[in-house]
């Protein structure tokens, strides 16, 4: 009798420890431990991370580092670490946010717009990719692509078409780029190509002029207009006289693309550079910014008129006054010129 309670104690310790340890083993594995209060996480593994760092990484968002160490051991994660973007959420287990490190590589959404340089692209990209802004650079600026390309250094920006893309967070540099000249290809269809090549330009002169345009007025409906007068210009062999071309000079010329210019004056039209519209014919280099869609299709689809020159309306601010003669243009930029020095706009 006396031995029959012993192997019932047994049994009931050896149930009990199997109890426990799986209980211990479903605490482990299944048992909620996120530390953040957000609904969700977003986590950015960088290529090439050792399981330690991703350790440290995460440190902040579990509660339990110790048992999620264990679980994604077994399971193999510490020698099998993904690079890229993941999402976790508040209250999964060890075991979900290891199935979701190493699950879907989840893509981002960047968007890029109106920068004047490649070095200014650079560094917004390199804000929303794993690539480094001197990665992207010397990709972006790199010589034997952009011979292949029909490219130089001064219209290289024309390359990149303002949008909004997907791509996996840890996309390479040269990843990046190449993604991009194929969406400059889809963009560039047949029927952009014919209006390019009707109106005499590349679709790189077609940047550079949509860029003046795009620096000239924010307002989308008045662009066209604006370059009709360019390409009026052009085609009478005018010089361009474009003030934005100008500030793209002075600020190259300075090394400062961070100063503001709100006043061309006499003397700035001076700079010799070749982006002084005021100085040398045609079109400058390449872009002075990366324009809008809407500013190159206004190029493209241009209004047809007998305007030469424009000057801001003082009385509709944002929109132009357009003329077709000089006389009526310098009536219209007499006014103009009162109201910059009754607002002492100096610079």
């Amino acid at each position: 009798m006396r031995k029959k309670k012993v192997l019932i104690v047994i049994l009931l310790m050896i149930v009990g420890f199997a109890v426990l340890g799986g209980w211990y083993v479903y605490h482990l594995a299944f048992a909620p431990n996120t530390a953040f209060e957000d609904d969700e996480f977003h986590v950015y593994v960088k290529t090439g991370s050792s399981f330690e760092e991703v350790i440290e990484q995460v440190s902040p968002l579990i509660h339990e580092i110790h048992s999620f160490r264990i679980i994604a051991e077994k399971k193999g994660y510490d020698n099998n670490i993904k690079p890229g973007h993941f999402i976790l959420k508040k209250g999964m287990s060890n075991n979900d946010i290891v199935s979701a490190l190493r699950g879907r590589n989840i893509p981002v959404r960047i968007r890029f717009n109106n920068q004047e340089r490649l070095e200014d692209l650079a560094g917004h990209i390199a804000k929303q990719l794993e690539a480094d802004s001197i990665s992207l650079i010397e990709t972006m600026r790199n010589q034997e692509f952009l011979k292949n390309n029909g490219l130089s250094q001064e219209n290289a920006l024309s390359l990149y078409i303002p949008n909004t893309y997907e791509f996996y967070w840890n996309t390479s540099a040269k990843g990046f780029r190449d993604r991009m000249k194929k969406e400059n290809d889809r963009f560039w269809t047949e029927e952009r190509l014919k209006k390019a090549a009707h109106l005499n330009l590349t679709k790189e002169e077609v940047v550079t002029l949509a860029s003046i345009v795009q620096k000239e007025t924010a307002m989308v409906d008045e662009r066209n207009r604006v370059a009709g007068v360019y390409l009026n210009r052009l085609r009478k062999g005018m010089l361009l006289q474009a003030d934005p071309t100008v500030i793209y000079a002075i600020k190259k010329h300075d090394n400062n693309f961070n100063q503001i210019i709100k006043r061309v004056l006499y003397k700035d039209l001076e700079i010799n550079s070749p982006y002084n519209t005021y100085m040398y014919a045609g079109l400058p280099p390449g872009p002075i910014t990366m324009p809008d869609i809407s500013s190159i299709d206004a190029v493209l689809n241009a209004e047809n008129h007998e305007y030469l020159f424009f000057v801001a309306d003082v009385d509709r601010f944002g929109y132009h006054k357009f003329s077709k003669t000089l006389a009526q243009h310098n009536v219209y930029k007499a006014a103009y010129v009162r109201w910059l020095n009754s607002q002492n706009l100096r610079r």
